[in-house]
């Protein structure tokens, strides 16, 4: 299995979360919201072959960017994934959307031309965050758990970027749409943990086995193709790095 997104150092027990992904042998794209809490990690991953760490900037924390941007360019050739970044314009961000935007900004411009995997949060700001993506030519993105119109589906998938989907939007009408609007050739999966509760439990890599199974039923494919394709489409991802 493929998670490409997950909170791991927000679990109780992170050690405990990565050797299970290990031993599982599920391959884990771990955000973090802030550069300071890469540094943290970073050390901690570098044992484990199937953790991949990215370096964040969450729009969230936007009151910690202008004091966390030097350390951003400073760890920034130490990995080859950077998450969770993006823009949110709902409720809970407006506030901070003029930071929100220069420091977006700051990091595409930061990575442009560099071979680099994205990890995008773009909750009601869906076509500012691709119309900078595009702006500043970032070859790969992926939007995390989009909950944005299907009309713009289109559009990311033709500028060569991919989605991540949850078993909570397997869960809601939306969230379902949405997927159904996705190409096969554009889906990835992702757990969301520790954020996504499952069965009343926290969440985790371990459970992209249900989104794999919601697929087959819509999709009217065995399991084991679905994760098949899935590997594929990571495999094509990963290909920007060389």
């Amino acid at each position: 299995m493929i998670d490409t997104h997950c909170h791991i150092d927000m679990y109780a027990d992170p050690n405990a979360v990565l050797k299970r992904c290990e031993g599982e042998g599920i391959t884990v794209i771990a955000m973090s919201s802030l550069p300071s809490h890469f540094e943290l990690g970073y050390p901690h991953v570098q044992p484990f072959k199937k953790i991949r760490l990215s370096l964040g900037m969450h729009p969230l924390y936007a009151e910690h960017h202008n004091r966390e941007m030097d350390l951003f360019f400073r760890n920034l050739d130490r990995t080859s994934y950077i998450g969770e970044i993006g823009l949110d314009f709902s409720r809970q961000g407006y506030a901070s959307k003029d930071l929100q935007l220069e420091s977006f900004e700051q990091i595409l411009m930061a990575v442009s031309g560099k071979k680099k995997i994205l990890s995008i949060h773009s909750r009601r700001a869906e076509k500012e965050v691709l119309d900078r993506l595009k702006a500043n030519n970032i070859e790969s993105a992926i939007f995390h758990w989009y909950s944005g119109p299907t009309s713009l589906i289109e559009q990311i998938v033709n500028a060569g970027y991919f989605f991540s989907v949850n078993v909570a939007m397997t869960n809601s009408e939306s969230g379902r749409k949405i997927i159904s609007k996705i190409p096969r050739s554009a889906l990835l999966t992702e757990s969301d943990g520790p954020f996504i509760p499952v069965n009343g439990n926290e969440g985790g890599p371990w459970d992209i086995e249900i989104v794999e199974q919601f697929l087959s039923g819509i999709w009217g494919m065995p399991v084991e193709e679905i994760s098949r394709s899935i590997k594929g489409n990571f495999r094509r991802l990963l290909s920007i790095l060389g």
